[in-house]
């Protein structure tokens, strides 16, 4: 089973999967680092950008502790290239904008990014956005914002609309405290799932820490611009949101998307993609994007 390691322990296991590589673009004046990987042959079906959640940084989807964890490695053995960016005040950013930007920011920031990341890359159909926890709300911000439609869709787990918690004052991501909100059982983790989880943390900047409070409030307005397919996961054991059929009946009923999926992970926690049932979760993210490229008429290779 996992451990929890002390505060004081070294931070070691910083490895990733074969091919992924490091990237940095100029996003409006911000410099975003991150994670990329390209598929084999000469250009990617689609794009699928990785989305963190806070406190954690871009390699939340390239988990170490276990082969099959890992998004990136997963997507482009499917053909597909993966971005797994550090948002705006983590990462290399950190230091340009240590409190962090807003969710009408990071938006802006992310578009930008996006921008020269087509510049440099081929692309393929799109860019499919696959975010976590308060990477779900950029994400949906982003979507909102999309005045020229080139996101194919999202697939969000870890977020939804109305917490079941006071989020005035979450629990550290590997405090004591924090195994009901963030991970749920040890038992759904690989062993040293925590070992390898100590290099992808980072503080939660200022300006993020305060909107937390908001995002219920915030929700409405942002749900009825989104216009792309969208899926949201919740985990069996996700103890942050609000997730029975009511809840999700309401949540649903503010969105304006073309199509609007609720789906179930059972064994898994909130950090699904940390997890053993991390590759049941990303496989089911690809299928969701095969469908989404099969209705454009964009499924072959």
């Amino acid at each position: 089973m996992a451990r929890l390691e002390t505060p004081g322990m070294q931070r070691t296991y910083a490895t990733r999967t074969s091919g992924v590589t490091d990237v940095t673009l100029d996003a409006g004046g911000v410099t975003l680092s991150g994670l990329h990987i390209e598929p084999p042959g000469p250009s990617p079906r689609a794009v699928v950008v990785a989305v963190h959640g806070g406190g954690m940084t871009a390699g939340y989807f390239d988990g170490q502790a276990h082969p099959s964890v890992s998004l990136l490695g997963l997507g482009a053995r499917l053909g597909f290239a993966v971005l797994s960016l550090d948002r705006p005040g983590y990462g290399r950013s950190a230091r340009e904008i240590p409190y962090g930007q807003s969710l009408t920011e990071q938006s802006a920031t992310l578009h930008a990014a996006l921008d020269d990341y087509a510049r440099r890359f081929p692309t393929g159909a799109g860019f499919l956005l696959v975010a976590h926890s308060f990477g779900g709300k950029v994400a949906l911000t982003a979507a909102a914002d999309d005045e020229r439609g080139r996101l194919i869709g999202l697939d969000i787990s870890g977020c939804g609309h109305r917490y079941a918690t006071d989020s005035r004052e979450p629990p550290g991501v590997l405090a004591r405290d924090s195994w009901k909100w963030h991970w749920g059982p040890l038992r759904l983790y690989p062993p040293n799932s925590f070992r390898y989880s100590r290099p992808l943390l980072a503080p939660m900047p200022l300006v993020e820490e305060q909107e937390l409070r908001q995002w219920s409030q915030s929700f409405p307005g942002v749900a009825a611009r989104v216009r792309v397919p969208v899926r949201f996961t919740f985990a069996e054991y996700e103890n942050w949101w609000l997730h029975d059929a009511d809840a999700l009946a309401d949540m649903t009923s503010h969105l304006r998307s073309t199509t609007v999926t609720m789906d179930r992970q059972p064994d898994a926690g909130h950090n699904i993609s940390l997890g053993w049932a991390a590759r049941s979760y990303h496989l089911r993210v690809l299928a969701f994007l095969e469908e989404l490229l099969a209705r454009r008429g964009q499924a072959g290779a």
